[in-house]
C-alpha cells in the first residue's frame, strides 16, 4: 500500500513477537490491529485491539509467528515504526519507535506526527 515494495511497514523486536504470539494464543485472535486516533495532549494516540478477522484493507505484517494488522487510516503514520515490548518494575507494555513522530507528551501515550493537519 504505502510502504516500500518487499519491506514491511513496521518491524517487531523479538520481545514484541513473543508477547504478540502469547496474546494471539491466549485470546484466540488473528493478531493485533494497530491504529491511530485523535486524542491526548499531543493530538494523536496509538490504538491496539485484538483482531478476530483480517480486514482486506489492513496492511498485514507477519514476523516469527506474530501478526499485526495496520488499520487503513494508520498506515501512512506508521511506516518505518519499530514495535517493542518492554517489561519494567512499574509498567510493562508495547513501545512504538516511530520516525514520523515529531512531538510526544510526558506520559508517552500521546503523539504528534509530521505534517498532520489539525493535530
Amino acid at each position: 500500500m504505502f510502504g516500500i515494495p518487499g519491506k514491511a511497514a513496521v518491524t517487531l523486536t523479538p520481545a514484541a513477537t513473543v508477547q504478540i504470539r502469547r496474546l494471539m494464543q491466549r485470546e484466540g485472535s488473528q493478531g493485533l490491529r494497530i491504529g491511530v486516533k485523535k486524542g491526548g495532549c499531543a493530538g494523536m494516540e496509538y490504538t491496539m485491539e485484538y483482531a478476530t478477522s483480517i480486514n482486506p484493507l489492513d496492511e498485514v505484517v507477519e514476523q516469527d509467528g506474530a501478526r499485526v494488522m495496520i488499520a487503513p487510516m494508520a498506515q501512512m503514520f506508521l511506516i518505518g515504526t519499530e514495535i517493542d515490548y518492554e517489561t519494567g518494575l512499574i509498567e510493562s507494555g508495547f513501545k512504538f519507535r516511530n520516525p514520523n513522530v515529531v512531538e510526544s507528551c510526558g506520559c508517552g501515550e500521546s503523539i504528534k506526527f509530521r505534517d498532520t493537519p489539525g493535530a
